[in-house]
C-alpha cells in the first residue's frame, strides 16, 4: 500500500507558477483550444523512496495526476540489484501549449533510486503560451538517486521552462541530467527553430542554505548560437549537475578528463560547483546516442566513487 500523507501539502491539481519568469512573459496568450493547466494538462507526480524494515529501498509514496504516469517499482540493475528503478510515462504525447508539470522525487535517509523517462520528451510545436515545469528532489543523510531522463527535443516555435530545486544532505549524492536535442533535425533540418528554453537549477542545504544556481536562456531566433563560446558546430547539449560530498566529488574530478574530439565530434568537460555543492559536467555532440553514452560513463564514474560499482551496460533499445 501507497501512503497517502504526502510531504508537501498540495491540491488535487497543483499550481504551477511561473509568473516570476520573466522570459515568459511573451508568451502568455491563452490557447484557443484547451485553457492553461486544465485537467489533464496539468500533471502531477510525487515519488517517495526509503527503506523497508529489512533494509532494503522501496517506493514508498506514489501519487501521480494525468498525464504523468509511474506504475510500479523494478530491480534490473545487476550492479545494484537492491535499488529501485522507475521510469515516468505520459499519456498525453507531446508537451503542448499550455501544460503544466510537478514532479517531486524525495529519497529519505540511506535509501537510493534510479529514475528516467519511457521515452524522450517531445515538446510540440506552440503558437499561444507555453510548456512548463517545475521540479524539487530532496536527498536525505546518506542517499542516493541517478536521475537520467531520456533527452528533450524541442519542436520549431517551442517555449519551454524548467526550474529545478534539489535540496541535498551533505552525506547524500544526487546525479541529475539534461539533454536537450537542437529539435527534430532529421525533419526538414528542423535545428534551432524553437523560441525559448529556459532551464534553472538551485541547490540547497535541508536547512535551506543556497549553494548555487545555474540558469541559461536559449533563444535560437534571437541569438546565434553557432557562434563560438554558444553551440558552435554542435546540435546536442547535455547539462549534468552532481551533488555530493566534497572528498567524493574529488575523486569523481580526477578521474574525469575534459577532452573535445574532433574526429567524433564531441566535447566534454567538468568543473566544481560552488561552496563545496559537488561537480557540473557538460556534454557537446552531434547525435544523442554518444552524448548519451558519455553522460553514462560519467555517471559509472559517480556510482563507483559512491557505491563502489559501475552502471551496468545500457539496454540496446535504449
Amino acid at each position: 500500500m501507497f501512503k497517502t500523507d504526502l510531504k508537501r501539502e498540495f491540491s488535487d491539481s497543483p499550481e504551477v507558477d511561473f509568473s516570476h519568469a520573466r522570459e515568459m512573459a511573451p508568451y502568455l496568450e491563452e490557447p484557443k483550444a484547451v485553457y492553461v493547466g486544465c485537467p489533464g494538462k496539468r500533471g502531477y507526480l510525487n515519488l517517495g523512496f526509503e527503506l523497508d524494515k529489512d533494509g532494503k529501498s522501496i517506493l514508498r509514496e506514489l501519487d501521480r495526476r494525468a498525464p504523468l504516469i509511474v506504475q510500479q517499482e523494478l530491480y534490473f540493475d545487476e550492479e545494484l540489484p537492491g535499488m529501485p528503478c522507475v521510469y515516468i510515462l505520459s499519456s498525453g504525447g507531446p508537451n503542448v501549449d499550455g501544460d503544466r508539470y510537478r514532479q517531486n522525487i524525495t529519497v529519505k535517509k540511506d535509501a537510493m533510486a534510479f529514475v528516467s523517462t519511457g521515452a524522450s520528451t517531445k515538446l510540440a510545436r506552440m503558437k499561444y503560451n507555453y510548456s512548463g515545469m517545475i521540479q524539487h528532489i530532496d536527498v536525505e543523510e546518506g542517499g542516493y538517486l541517478e536521475f537520467l531522463p531520456e533527452p528533450i527535443i524541442p519542436c520549431e516555435n517551442t517555449r519551454f521552462i524548467c526550474d529545478t530545486q534539489m535540496t541535498v544532505h551533505p552525506s547524500a549524492t544526487a546525479f541529475y541530467s539534461e539533454i536537450y536535442m537542437p529539435g527534430r533535425k532529421h525533419h526538414n533540418n528542423e535545428v534551432f527553430k524553437y523560441d525559448i528554453l529556459s532551464v534553472c537549477t538551485n541547490g540547497l542545504r535541508p536547512d535551506g542554505t543556497p549553494l548555487f544556481r545555474e540558469k541559461f536562456i536559449i533563444a535560437p531566433k534571437e541569438n546565434q548560437l553557432r557562434n563560438a563560446g554558444c553551440m558552435g558546430e554542435y546540435d546536442v547539449f547535455a547539462n549534468v549537475v552532481v551533488m555530493t560530498p566534497e572528498d567524493t566529488a574529488k575523486k569523481i574530478y580526477d578521474a574525469t578528463e575534459a577532452f573535445i574530439d574532433k574526429k567524433n565530434h564531441i566535447a566534454a568537460g567538468v568543473s566544481h560547483l560552488p561552496n563545496g555543492a559537488g561537480l557540473l559536467f557538460k556534454v557537446l555532440g552531434m547525435e544523442p546516442g554518444p552524448v548519451k553514452k558519455i553522460v553514462r560513463d560519467f555517471c559509472s564514474k559517480v556510482r563507483m566513487a559512491v557505491k563502489g560499482v559501475p552502471i551496468p551496460p545500457e539496454f540496446p533499445w535504449r
